[in-house]
């Protein structure tokens, strides 16, 4: 099974990216986060190519922001939109879908992104995070997590942490927040496989960030042990980020039980920069 996640950041603007890649790419399962569509509007625009290719849809959107969706050719049952218990700002948002598909639970998340440090949108960031964690914590053995997570793990997950000192993502109560929802019982995947390895899922647009390689991996795929130890593969599919108009997010994709294209490495195809050095670049916001 071939399970991937990815922020299209607006699956209307993406369909001439997203359709081409699940042709070439072939996952059996995917988490779409930012679809920024209501469901009505998701199936109207996606439906009939879905259904060509195989996909039953679990969507759960809303109009003009947020929205994630599972795509599912390995089966799609137990379907929950939301999570149960979880905060608003002030109302719930759609950033979480979950489904059963070919005997795992896959949960697709877009997190709150927290904006300030400190301010009301980054403690309903950590409190909506607590809440996920308490909803996975109740799950089956067999379980997946899959999205954009807004939180950088560790500082190896920046390409310099001294352009994010003040920034949300890398403070310690957020990953100290991704921390306890791992401590339920999930790994992360990518890291389990490529320990010491640069690995990046997001870019921002402006300043050449991403033909500098200058990022951030904040698109997380966590597993059960059960799911983890039938990982072949696991990869950030960097071409995906290429290109005409595509999203500012690379799909993460992870191979269970064997790898189709071999285990072919953290990043495909390579970045196109060498890092850069400490402490000489500002982030975008930060000029």
């Amino acid at each position: 099974m071939r399970i991937a996640t990815w922020n299209v950041n607006s699956v209307k603007q993406r369909i001439p990216r997203l359709l081409p890649w699940l042709d070439q790419r072939q996952p059996d399962v995917v988490c779409l986060q930012e679809t920024k569509l209501s469901d009505d509007a998701f199936a109207e625009l996606l439906g009939d190519e879905l259904d060509r290719r195989g996909y039953a849809i679990a969507a759960h959107g809303e109009a003009q922001w947020n929205g994630v969706a599972v795509l599912s050719r390995a089966g799609l049952d137990d379907i929950v939109a939301g999570i149960a218990d979880a905060p608003g700002f002030p109302l719930p948002e759609a950033r979480a879908v979950s489904a059963t598909c070919g005997g795992i639970k896959v949960h697709s998340v877009y997190a709150p992104n927290g904006r300030v440090p400190d301010s009301d949108h980054y403690h309903y960031k950590l409190a909506w995070l607590a809440a996920l964690r308490e909803m996975v914590r109740e799950g089956p053995e067999a379980t997946i997590v899959c999205g954009d997570m807004n939180i950088a793990p560790t500082d190896a997950d920046v390409f310099d942490p001294d352009a994010y000192v003040g920034q949300t993502h890398v403070t310690p109560p957020e990953r100290d927040a991704l921390a306890q929802l791992q401590a339920v019982g999930l790994r992360d995947v990518v890291r389990d496989r490529w320990p010491t390895e640069r690995v990046f899922t997001y870019w921002d647009y402006r300043a050449g960030m991403f033909h500098q390689d200058l990022g951030m991996r904040i698109d997380l795929v966590l597993a059960t042990t059960t799911v983890a130890d039938r990982v072949r593969a696991a990869w950030v599919d960097r071409h995906a980020r290429k290109g005409s108009r595509p999203s500012d997010h690379a799909p993460v994709i992870v191979d269970l039980d064997e790898a189709p294209d071999g285990d072919i490495g953290p990043v495909v195809p390579p970045p196109s920069a060498p890092a850069a050095r400490r402490g000489t670049v500002r982030l975008p916001q930060s000029r």
